[in-house]
C-alpha cells in the first residue's frame, strides 16, 4: 500500500492485487485493490474498461479524499489522476474513444485528459439547482447531466437547504425497493417521492468544445438517470423519479432530433416499481430492473421505440441486475442471498439460472459500498464492489465458458442448510 512520490497526478501505486478460491464454488476470485479505505468501481451503468480493456477506472478514497485512479490490468500498478482534497464523492464516465474521462463533482464538470492528466472545467451547475449523473454522447461531443431545484414556499422552516441536499442525494428507487415489504419505512419512503414532485428539472447537454450548455428537456418532474445511447449521439433515456405517484410510466426515452419524447415500458401493474435504465450495447435497446406489487423481483428489456419486450423474474430481490446484451445477466441479492448470482440464455432466447458464480458479502450501507456488478464489453470478466475485508475494494472474475459445475442456487442453498 506504499506510493513512490507524494500524491500528484500521475503517482503510481504500488500493486495491492490477490486471488483467492471462493469458499462456495471453488472459482478463482481476483481482489484487486486493498487499502484501508473504501475503493469502488463507476457506477454500473458506466463503463471503466480503456486501453483496449487493460485499465480500469476506480474511485477510491485515500489521504482522507476521494480521487479518481486506473489500474493495469496486467501489473496491477495503479495511477492517480486526479489529486481532490476533502472530497467525498466523485461521478465519472469516459468519453467514446477512452482517451478522455468525464468527471462530476459538486456542481462542476470537468474534462480530464487521461494521458496528461490535464484537466478543463467544463460547466458549472447553476446557483440554487443540484446536479445528478453523467452520460456522453456517442459522438463524444456533448456530456448530458440532469439539474433539479425543489420548489417550496418561502420561510418553509422544514426544508432548509441541507435537508433539501439529504433527500436530494436519495436514491429514491432504491430506498421504495429497499421498503417494499415494511408499511411503516415505506410510507416514509412514499412521502419523499411525493416532496420529489414539486421538483423542477432539467436535462443539460454541454457542449465540450465550446463548453455551451443547452437545455434539450425540462418539466416540473423529478427527473434523474440521465443515459446517453452509445451509438445514436440523438438518443437518451432519462428515469422519472416521481412516476408512482404521478400514474405516469417511470422510464422515457427523447429523440433530440425532433425534441419527441416518449415512455419507453408501460406500466403494467399499478404499484409495481420499475427504474434503472441503461442502454445495452445496440445503443436501442434499454435493460431496466424492478419489483412488481407481489413484491417479485424482475429484469426486463425493451427498445426505445416499445418495441421487442422481454422480461425475467426472480425468485429473490436483488439490489443490481446487469445484462451483457449478448448472452449472459448477473444480479447481486439482498437478505440471506449474498452471492453474485449469474443467468445465461439457451438457443431459443430464453435465460438459465440462477448459477452462483460466487460469494459477495457487500454490505450496501451506503452507495460507496454497493456491489454495482459489471461485465465487461467482451463478455470475459465481471467487476464488482464489496466490503467483504471491512472496506470497499474491487474485485473481478473471468467468466468460465463452460457453467456446468457451476450449482443452481437453490441446491448451493440447500447444501450449505445441511
Amino acid at each position: 500500500m506504499s506510493r513512490t512520490i507524494a500524491m500528484v497526478k500521475g503517482t503510481i501505486w504500488a500493486p495491492e492485487w490477490k486471488k483467492y478460491q471462493d469458499r462456495l464454488t471453488g472459482i478463482e476470485v481476483h481482489q484487486l485493490t486493498d487499502y484501508r479505505g473504501h475503493s469502488r468501481q463507476l457506477y454500473f451503468t458506466e463503463n471503466g474498461l480503456y486501453d483496449e480493456g487493460r485499465r480500469l477506472l476506480f474511485v477510491s478514497d485515500r489521504d482522507n479524499s476521494a480521487n479518481l485512479f486506473s489500474i493495469h490490468l496486467e501489473t496491477g500498478e495503479m495511477t492517480q489522476l486526479t489529486t481532490y482534497t476533502n472530497n467525498d464523492d466523485l461521478q465519472v464516465c469516459l468519453t467514446p474513444d477512452g482517451q478522455q474521462a468525464l468527471l462530476q463533482k459538486e456542481d462542476t464538470i470537468s474534462l480530464l485528459d487521461l494521458t496528461s492528466f490535464r484537466e478543463r472545467v467544463k460547466y458549472h451547475c447553476p446557483e440554487g439547482f443540484r446536479m445528478g449523473n453523467i452520460s456522453c454522447t456517442a459522438d463524444g461531443e456533448s456530456v448530458l447531466t440532469c439539474i433539479w431545484q425543489q420548489l417550496f414556499a418561502k420561510n418553509d422552516v422544514e426544508h432548509d437547504p441541507e435537508t433539501t441536499r439529504k433527500r436530494n442525494d436519495h436514491d429514491t428507487f432504491h430506498e421504495v425497493i429497499d421498503n417494499k415489504d415494511a408499511a411503516i419505512d415505506r410510507q416514509a419512503a412514499d412521502q419523499r417521492m411525493l416532496e420529489s414532485s414539486s421538483s423542477f428539472s432539467q436535462i443539460i447537454a454541454i457542449h465540450l468544445h465550446t463548453r455551451q450548455s443547452e437545455i434539450v428537456h425540462e418539466g416540473q418532474r423529478m427527473i434523474t438517470h440521465v443515459q446517453a445511447s452509445p451509438i445514436h449521439p440523438w438518443l437518451l433515456t432519462f428515469y422519472q423519479e416521481d412516476s408512482r405517484e404521478l400514474g405516469d410510466p417511470s422510464i422515457w426515452s427523447m429523440d433530440r432530433r425532433s425534441g419527441k419524447i416518449s415512455p419507453v415500458r408501460a406500466k403494467s401493474e399499478a404499484d409495481e416499481i420499475v427504474g434503472r435504465p441503461y442502454f445495452l450495447s445496440d445503443g436501442e435497446t434499454i435493460a431496466y430492473q424492478g419489483v412488481r406489487s407481489s413484491g417479485t423481483s424482475f429484469w426486463g428489456s425493451i427498445r426505445y421505440d416499445q418495441s421487442d419486450q422481454q422480461e425475467q423474474e426472480i425468485s429473490f430481490a436483488i439490489h443490481h441486475a446487469y445484462l451483457d446484451g449478448k448472452y449472459q445477466a448477473i444480479t447481486d441479492g439482498r437478505e440471506n442471498v449474498q452471492t453474485l448470482n449469474l443467468w445465461r440464455t439457451s438457443p431459443d432466447g430464453t435465460y438459465n439460472g440462477p448459477y452462483v458464480l460466487c460469494e459477495l458479502r457487500c454490505s450496501f450501507h451506503s452507495p460507496k459500498v454497493h456491489a454495482y456488478p459489471r461485465i465487461s464489453q467482451d463478455g470475459r470478466k465481471l467487476f464488482f464492489t464489496s466490503d467483504r475485508t471491512g472496506y470497499a475494494n474491487i474485485y473481478m472474475v473471468e467468466l468460465p465458458d463452460d457453467i456446468s459445475n457451476l450449482h443452481m442456487m437453490h441446491k448451493l442453498i440447500t447444501q450449505e442448510r445441511k
